[in-house]
């Protein structure tokens, strides 16, 4: 699960999702993309390495074909033979390039950090592969020297030091992992239960099989959380179900989206939001558990963040699969978090300390749901530098779902959760242009950012971003005062947010993996940039100049 913001001893949303820092090794397409503008664009033409938009039946078959051929594209790509592909995506560009993404097995067990994309041009021929781990999966022994109950007793340790409550885990497993370095026999423990805060826990910690070393822990739940004041993007149409005499909030039109409420509760479903007329909330917050206001907000924030990405990047909803996620409101009594839960496939808002402050506002519906897109793609670890990426990814489509909205009642802005008052003082959770503002984010790369919070590692794509999309220096935009500075000094000429969405989008989808780090996701992004818009352009030259400008070099 992905919360909006990590609660340490009470301080405000973090958005996380990282793992070890690993290897990237990306031939990348070298196309040339004669195409001038992002698909999406009002007009545009689709950019040759821009994704195509798959039917359900076609995505099935690509996968399809993809599994039935997994054991010959693993011996192309030099795999040993206990080693199987698993295909878990499939992503098509308009010029009919292929990528795959795979997990894999080392003698039947999952290899955690072997993860790759193979990438395939029209007429068949391979064009490279991007690897999570280069080292060859290969370990002297599958038998292990220490129990599964070690591994579990001390995963729930290293859950109580998370606040947790449980006395015991939920499994432990066989795994080879391979997240950073030479890949081991291990065993991957998660334990549930609930963070102090009342957030799910899902902790997932390896344990070295041979040793009994902890070797890697990370948070399975990802989610934000806010505390709003007022109903955040006014009156607004929503898209629901009429049964007999009464309307639900279920979209059909979006994969079947529908909304909860938990009425306070912290485990299941609840009961689906309806009403005797097709009018739901007030337009301000209340205290009842049965008010409709919040799941107005939660429902709006799900369909604009649906054709967000149908319409930029030909995305059918979080899976790419057609289907629609689920909503819930009222999560707990007086939770301020929000997040996003991989394993329930579903969106979660607490209602603020006083239960008058729904966390449903736009740019943080945007930011959870995207950690579930996160999750199906290059499944960025949420710990040390792959875990600040998988923050700021959804900080960046978060702000993406936000522009695209153009809510009169929530423009457009490069800060996240300005709406919500998490601090409050009128003050937004974070700021793209200098994340410092925050007092603990970082505004450039240093050997110690993997050590921060993933919501404060996280600055330094949020950061570069920013530059990418609107360059250095003072601007207002949209009534918003910025001023970006760069760790160089050098001014950067921003292309457009348009164009950087679509490279961070393709270098997410198809050159990121599992343990992508700073450094390798400045190589994603360029192989992005080269596949869109050809080497050498201006576009590239941007995404060189920007990182550069945060001190990724």
């Amino acid at each position: 699960m992905s919360p909006l913001f990590t609660r340490h001893k009470r301080t405000p949303l973090a958005i996380a999702t990282a793992v070890a820092a690993g290897a990237l090794l990306s031939t990348g397409l070298a196309t040339s993309a004669t195409a001038q503008t992002p698909a999406g664009a009002t007009g545009a033409k689709p950019l040759a390495a821009a994704p195509t938009t798959l039917t359900a039946a076609a995505r099935t078959s690509l996968i399809r074909q993809a599994q039935s051929d997994a054991g010959s594209t693993a011996r192309h790509i030099g795999l040993g033979a206990k080693e199987k592909l698993v295909v878990k995506d499939v992503v098509k560009d308009v010029d009919g390039t292929v990528h795959t993404r795979y997990e894999r097995t080392y003698a039947g067990l999952p290899v955690l950090g072997g993860d790759l994309v193979v990438h395939t041009a029209k007429s068949g021929k391979a064009e490279g592969v991007t690897r999570a781990n280069k080292a060859t999966i290969k370990v002297a022994s599958l038998k292990a020297q220490i129990t599964p109950a070690k591994a579990e007793k001390q995963a729930v340790g290293a859950a109580h030091t998370l606040g947790s409550a449980q006395s015991t885990a939920d499994g432990a497993r066989k795994v080879i992992w391979a997240g950073s370095g030479k890949p081991v026999l291990a065993y991957e423990t998660v334990v549930g239960g609930l963070q102090d805060d009342g957030t799910p826990n899902q902790l997932h910690v390896i344990t070295d099989a041979a040793t009994g070393k902890k070797l890697f822990e990370y948070q399975g739940i990802e989610n934000a959380t806010g505390t709003g004041k007022t109903l955040y993007s006014g009156t607004v149409s929503l898209t629901t179900t009429q049964s007999g005499s009464s309307y639900n909030l279920t979209d059909a039109s979006r994969g079947g989206h529908k909304t909860y409420n938990l009425a306070r509760k912290t485990s299941g479903k609840g009961t689906l939001v309806s009403n005797t007329t097709n009018t739901f909330g007030t337009g301000t917050a209340s205290s009842s558990s049965s008010d409709q206001t919040a799941a107005a907000d939660a429902a709006y924030g799900a369909a604009e963040t649906w054709d967000f990405y149908k319409s930029t990047f030909g995305r059918s909803g979080i899976k790419n699969d057609g289907v629609g996620a689920y909503s819930r409101v009222h999560y707990g009594n007086a939770y301020v978090n929000a997040f996003w839960d991989d394993s329930c496939f579903c969106m979660t808002y607490g209602d603020g300390s006083a239960n008058t402050d729904p966390l449903t506002s736009l740019d943080v519906a945007g930011h959870e749901m995207s950690h579930g897109v996160t999750s199906n793609t290059a499944g960025l670890n949420y710990s040390g530098e792959s875990g600040g990426l998988n923050e700021a990814t959804s900080d960046i489509f978060g702000t993406g779902v936000e522009f695209f909205a153009n809510n009169a009642s929530d423009p457009g802005d490069y800060l996240i959760g300005e709406k919500i008052d998490i601090n409050g003082d009128g003050t937004p959770l974070r700021y793209m242009d200098k994340p410092s503002k925050d007092g603990g984010s970082a505004d450039y790369w240093s050997s110690t950012v993997g050590t921060k919070d993933v919501h404060y590692s996280s600055g330094v794509a949020n950061h570069f971003f920013y530059l990418l999309s609107e360059g250095s220096g003072a601007k207002t935009i949209n009534g918003v005062s910025y001023n970006s500075p760069t760790s160089n000094g050098s001014t950067v000429t921003g292309i457009g947010r348009d164009k950087a969405l679509q490279i961070w989008y393709k270098a997410l989808t198809t050159y990121m993996t599992s343990t992508t780090n700073y450094k390798a996701a400045r190589t994603a992004t360029l192989s992005a940039a080269t596949a869109l818009y050809g080497s050498g352009s201006a576009e590239y030259n941007a995404v060189a100049a920007a990182w550069s400008g945060v001190n990724v070099n």
